[in-house]
C-alpha cells in the first residue's frame, strides 16, 4: 500500500462536473415495477479492536480491519420517491439497513438529481430526480459517504437541479465528484475518511456525451475511457495527481461505463479497468448495465465491472435469464492494515421500491452468477454462507 501511495504522489498519475448510462431496453416479461423501465430501462470500526490475547487495539495495529461498502445505482426518484416520501426515508434501504450502517464508509452511483425544481433536459426518455426531503436522510441514514454523479441522469433537470445536488449534499457531508460547474469541477477528486483511512474517488463515465462539462459550462466528467487514446491517459494523470494532494490511503475510481443489460464488460473497459490499476487505482466501481457483472481481481486489486443497481424502480426482466436486473449485491471490500485483503459480494434484491436482503433462492442465483462471471477473469473465489468471497493477493 505504501508503495502504491508513494507511486501515486510521485507524480505518475497530470487535471481536474456530470454523464451516464444509455441503451435500449429489452422486452419485457413479467414485469412487476409499477413505473417503466430505465433509460435502457464491521464490522464496527472497532471490530477485532483485542486480539487472542485481549491485547487493546492501542497497543498493536495488527488488527486495525476497515471495512467499505460499494453499490451500484442508487435511483431515489420516480415512484422510489413517491412510495418513501411520506415516510421514514430510512425505509428504502428494507432489510439491508442494519447491514450498511455497520460499514465504515458506503460508495455508490447517485443515478437521479436531488432537487425540488429545474426544467427537463430536452428530448429525453426518462427523467430521475428526488425530493431533497428524502434522499438526504435516506443517503444519510445509510452512511453514505461518496457518491459519484458522472452518470446520464444528473442532469435531468438540467443546471439549477445539478446545482443543487452538490449544495444538498455538501451540506450534508457526502463526498461526491464526477460532475460540476465546469470541466475541472467536474474531473475533481473527493476526499473522505472512513475508520482512520483516507480516501480518494473521482467519478468518469462514457455516456451521454451532450452532458459532459466544458471550461465554462456545468455538466459531467465525460471521457473515452480507452487508454489508448493520450487525452484519456493525460486526463487520469491529472486527476491522479490532484488526489495525492489528499495523501490518501485508498484511491477509488467510479465509472458509470457501457450499455444497458449486457452482463460482460466491453474488452476496451477491461483494458482501462486494468490500466487504472496500473497508475495506483486501489478500487475500479462501475455501473451503468443495470445487471451483474464480474470481479476481476488484478494486481492484488479488484475490478467490479458491474455493481448493477442497489435500489430503483425499474421494470423487472424475469423472463431473461441472464438480464436478472432485480438481483443485485453489497460489494464489501475488507482492508486490513492498511491493505485491501479482500472483497465481499453479499447478495441483496430489489422488492417493492426498496433494497432488501436476499432470500435463499435468490442469494444462491446472486452468488452463483457473480461467481460464474468473475470465473471468466480467472477470479477465485469461495463461497462463505452465501456470500461470495474475492481474496486480494496484494503486494
Amino acid at each position: 500500500m505504501q508503495t502504491r501511495r508513494t507511486l501515486l504522489a510521485s507524480g505518475i498519475a497530470g487535471v481536474t462536473g456530470l454523464a451516464g448510462c444509455t441503451g435500449s431496453a429489452p422486452t419485457a416479461g413479467d414485469g412487476s415495477a409499477e413505473s417503466g423501465g430505465d433509460d435502457a430501462d464491521t464490522a464496527d470500526s472497532d471490530a477485532d479492536a483485542s486480539g487472542d490475547d485481549g491485547v487493546d487495539a492501542d497497543d498493536t495495529d495488527e488488527s486495525a480491519e476497515t471495512r467499505l461498502g460499494f453499490v451500484g445505482d442508487l435511483m431515489l426518484g420516480r415512484s422510489v420517491n413517491e412510495r418513501w416520501t411520506d415516510d421514514d426515508p430510512e425505509k428504502v434501504w428494507g432489510s439491508t439497513l442494519s447491514r450498511l450502517q455497520e460499514l465504515d464508509g458506503l460508495i455508490g452511483n447517485l443515478e437521479c438529481c436531488i432537487s425540488d425544481r429545474g426544467t427537463r433536459w430536452p428530448d429525453k426518455g426518462y427523467y430521475f430526480r428526488s425530493d431533497p426531503d428524502f434522499a438526504v436522510p435516506a443517503l444519510e441514514g445509510a452512511g453514505a459517504s461518496f457518491v459519484s454523479l458522472a452518470n446520464n441522469h444528473i442532469l435531468d433537470y438540467s443546471e439549477p437541479a445539478l446545482r443543487d445536488t452538490g449544495s444538498h449534499l455538501t451540506d450534508a457531508g457526502i463526498a461526491h465528484a464526477g460532475a460540476g460547474t465546469d470541466r475541472d469541477a467536474a474531473l475533481e477528486p473527493a476526499a473522505f475518511e472512513a475508520d482512520g483511512l483516507t480516501v480518494a474517488a473521482f467519478g468518469l463515465t462514457d455516456q451521454a456525451e451532450e452532458f459532459a462539462a466544458s471550461e465554462s459550462a456545468p455538466g459531467t466528467a465525460f471521457a473515452t475511457l480507452d487508454p489508448a487514446r493520450p487525452a484519456t491517459r493525460s486526463l487520469v494523470d491529472g486527476i491522479l495527481d490532484r488526489a495525492a494532494d489528499h495523501e490518501p490511503d485508498l484511491v477509488v475510481a467510479s465509472l458509470h461505463w457501457g450499455p444497458n443489460w449486457e452482463t460482460e464488460p466491453r474488452p476496451v473497459h477491461e483494458r482501462f479497468g486494468r490500466w487504472l490499476v496500473d497508475q495506483g487505482v486501489d478500487v475500479v466501481h462501475g455501473h451503468s448495465a443495470h445487471v451483474l457483472q464480474g470481479v476481476e481481481v488484478y494486481e492484488g486489486r479488484p475490478i467490479i465491472y458491474d455493481a448493477a443497481d442497489f435500489v430503483d424502480d425499474y421494470i423487472s426482466y424475469q423472463d431473461r435469464q441472464g438480464v436478472r436486473n432485480k438481483r443485485t449485491a453489497l460489494f464489501e471490500l475488507v482492508v486490513r492494515d492498511g491493505d485491501p485483503d479482500e472483497l465481499i459480494a453479499e447478495p441483496t434484491a430489489i422488492v417493492d421500491e426498496a433494497a432488501t436482503m436476499a432470500d435463499d433462492d435468490v442469494a444462491e442465483w446472486v452468488s452463483e452468477t457473480i461467481a460464474e462471471r468473475s470465473a471468466a477473469f480467472d477470479t477465485e473465489s469461495r463461497r462463505d454462507d452465501g456470500r461470495v468471497v474475492f481474496p486480494l493477493d496484494g503486494e
